[in-house]
């Protein structure tokens, strides 16, 4: 493709993402297609020779946004938003165009070091303690998982790594702790039953006394405790663990101490919110999700440790084609996490700081939250429906619920209802079980939400309530 054909489809393609913006609303949030229909429009054969860009970009159109569930539709109250931003649009445009691999300091020193002072800034912005490193992942999984293979490697002096695990170590999150724990558990070579679910009161927060009594029932049983993972926000219903409690007990047994704040660590940019973190100076590591409700790109999460020395020893390896003359001096960031190649992802999380400051961040958040406290009064004031949990950030548990009727035909009308919200295309929303009710969930955090749509959605649930 030559230059001047490069530049008129590249605006081209601007022009198209900035109507989608404006016109994302017009769209249907969930796709409707059925399974197998988009792969039915596609060719079965690659093709031989190359295609013209204006057919490859109207098949785009024509054919794969027929299949695209909407996330940032401001209709979007489904799981949690995964929402951007046009500053972020733009960096990442960048940072495709310089295809920069910034696997070490080497391969890219701005790279490097821009990551380095976005996550110091972050750090300051959520209140995090200054002895906390940080370092951006793809996901809070992956941020996860590498919890947990340096927990293994303390609690072994890095004899797994060498020979792997010859003895059991145990891991404790609560009911509520995400599933992601469940697959760290596996990969690291817990074993799953290894990971022990301690149970959680009223406010389906972990409760330490419960935490407590495991580890020292598993100690009495000669198993060894490793590692606790506490939620700030959890998924179901944003939870929100104790961490000074949960920290307390983990200096007492030396069990290294991970915080998943992916979706909660947010709101600690408002200083009315921070409380959610109290205690997070206990942690060993802690991650959040700026591609969640920061206005960044998916993927970006922001992973921070403690001692940088134990993860560092975890993942590095000094193959000679990667050594250099600054390795001493510099942070090589190939050796902070799993992979080897790493992506630009400091470029749009510097864009989307600089672009909204601190302030505009803050006002976008803090208008989430407000738009979570209205629908939940509108829950409160109506007697068919009832809350479900607290709501702590701008994530809404409840569900419709009617005399006389059982737990089973109310978990039943509740999915019905469900199904006919989501089938208006205006709205999109996801469920949850808490104790074993289905609950209806929904999550404010999309860029473009107003409260025309969050309105829009609660007379839908109304509406459709009252066909049931």
């Amino acid at each position: 493709m030559e230059k001047e054909e490069f530049r008129r489809h590249g605006y081209e393609f601007i022009d198209w993402l900035a109507d989608y913006f404006e016109q994302v609303e017009e769209y249907p949030v969930k796709s409707t297609v059925k399974p197998g229909e988009i792969k039915g429009l596609l060719s079965k054969d690659p093709p031989g020779t190359g295609e013209p860009m204006e057919k490859i970009f109207n098949d785009f159109k024509e054919t794969i946004i027929p299949g695209i569930t909407h996330w940032q539709h401001p209709g979007w109250f489904a799981y949690f938003p995964a929402n951007n931003s046009p500053a972020s649009v733009l960096a990442e445009l960048l940072t495709a165009g310089l295809g920069v691999q910034s696997m070490i300091w080497q391969t890219s020193p701005a790279a490097a070091e821009l990551e380095e002072v976005v996550m110091q800034w972050l750090a300051r912005m959520l209140g995090l303690p200054g002895t906390m490193s940080g370092v951006i992942q793809d996901t809070a999984s992956t941020a996860t998982l590498c919890a947990l293979l340096t927990a293994r490697e303390k609690a072994t002096g890095f004899e797994a790594n060498r020979a792997g695990l010859k003895q059991p170590l145990r891991v404790y999150a609560s009911e509520e702790g995400h599933s992601s724990i469940d697959k760290a558990v596996k990969i690291a070579g817990y074993g799953i039953e290894n990971l022990r679910r301690v149970p959680t009161d009223e406010r389906y927060a972990l409760v330490p006394g419960e935490l407590e009594r495991a580890v020292n029932e598993d100690k009495r049983q000669g198993l060894e405790p490793a590692c606790v993972v506490a939620t700030v926000g959890s998924t179901s219903s944003a939870a929100v663990d104790p961490l000074k409690e949960i920290g307390e007990i983990c200096n007492r047994y030396n069990l290294w101490f991970h915080v998943d704040a992916a979706y909660g660590g947010t709101a600690a940019l408002l200083p009315e919110k921070r409380w959610a973190l109290g205690g997070v100076e206990a942690a060993d590591s802690f991650v959040f999700n700026p591609h969640k409700w920061m206005l960044t790109n998916f993927d970006c999460s922001a992973y921070f440790v403690k001692d940088e020395e134990l993860l560092t020893r975890t993942f590095e390896i000094h193959p000679e084609y990667l050594k250099t003359g600054y390795d001493a001096v510099v942070k090589n960031y190939r050796d902070w996490g799993i992979q080897l190649g790493r992506r630009f992802r400091a470029l749009k999380l510097w864009f989307v700081i600089r672009s909204y400051g601190i302030k505009g961040l803050q006002d976008v958040i803090r208008e989430h939250i407000r738009l979570a406290e209205t629908f939940k009064s509108w829950v409160e004031e109506d007697e068919r429906f009832e809350l479900m949990a607290p709501v702590d950030f701008s994530l809404v548990c409840f569900r419709f619920k009617k005399k006389g009727v059982s737990e089973d035909e109310l978990n039943r009308l509740n999915k019905l209802l469900l199904e006919k919200v989501n089938g208006s295309g205006r709205v999109f929303l996801t469920h949850t079980s808490l104790n074993g009710s289905y609950v209806i969930r929904i999550s404010i955090g999309q860029r473009t939400t107003t409260e025309k749509n969050v309105r829009e959605a609660w007379d839908l649930i109304k509406s459709f309530a009252s066909s049931l």
